[in-house]
C-alpha cells in the first residue's frame, strides 16, 4: 500500500475538521470538527506505523493514547455545552460573550449585557 492514499485521505479529513473550527458557531459542531481532525492524526499515526515497520508499535500505541484523550475531551466538553445550554438557551459559540472583556480591558458586567441585549431586541 503507498504512503500517500492515507496520507491524502488524513489531509482532507484535517482540512474539514479545521473549516469546522474555524467557520462553525454551534458548539456540538466545533466539538464534532475537532474529533475529525483527531481522527486524522490518528489515521497519520498508524499509516506511518505500518509504512515505518516500527517493532514497537509506537504508531499504533500513540493511537490509543490519543482515542483515550478525545474521548475525555468530548465528554467534558459535551457536558460543559449541555450546562450553557441549560443556563443560557443556546449553544451558539458567538453569542456566549459573558467572561468577553470590555473595550476597557475590565470584563463586563452581567447585568449590562443583559440590558444591551434588551436594548438590542427592542430596536
Amino acid at each position: 500500500m503507498h504512503l500517500a492514499y492515507p496520507a491524502v485521505l488524513a489531509v482532507l479529513l484535517f482540512s474539514v475538521g479545521l473549516y469546522g473550527v474555524l467557520a462553525r458557531r454551534n458548539a456540538i459542531l466545533v466539538l464534532m470538527s475537532v474529533e475529525l481532525t483527531l481522527n486524522a492524526v490518528n489515521l497519520n499515526l498508524v499509516a506511518f506505523d505500518v509504512w515505518l515497520r516500527d517493532a514497537l508499535h509506537a504508531g499504533q500505541a500513540l493511537t490509543l493514547f490519543t482515542i483515550a484523550i478525545a474521548a475525555a475531551e468530548i465528554g467534558i466538553g459535551l457536558a460543559i455545552v449541555l450546562m450553557v445550554y441549560r443556563n443560557r438557551g443556546t449553544s451558539d459559540v458567538d453569542r456566549l460573550r459573558d467572561t468577553a472583556e470590555g473595550p476597557d480591558g475590565i470584563p463586563d458586567a452581567p447585568d449590562a449585557t443583559a440590558s444591551a441585549q434588551k436594548a438590542e431586541a427592542t430596536a
